[in-house]
């Protein structure tokens, strides 16, 4: 898409927009790490995508637009990992 189409478009829908754009990068950055170079231009494109909606975003902020920020959900590979009690629990010391 171009600039003046995400211009038309609502700021909560343009932020919506913006994280499918991040997690469809997040999947194509596995696929090409495993070696399907196919999806190289995809990411071009929607790297640039995602920058020129980020830019609409912004320049909506600095008009005075009141922009609300969505409530992000962390995908599972982001999320903070389990605590891990280590091997001191499993052992019992032996009281003298």
């Amino acid at each position: 898409m171009k600039h003046k189409d995400y211009t038309g478009v609502d700021s909560t829908d343009l932020q919506r927009q913006i994280q499918d754009s991040q997690e469809q990068l997040f999947r194509l950055r596995f696929q090409m790490g495993m070696g399907q170079l196919e999806g190289l231009t995809k990411y071009r494109g929607l790297r640039k995508d995602r920058a020129r909606m980020l830019t609409v975003l912004r320049a909506k902020e600095l008009a005075g637009e009141k922009i609300e920020p969505l409530a992000k959900a962390a995908p599972a590979a982001l999320k903070a990992p389990a605590k891990r009690k280590g091997l001191r629990g499993l052992f019992k010391r032996k009281q003298k």
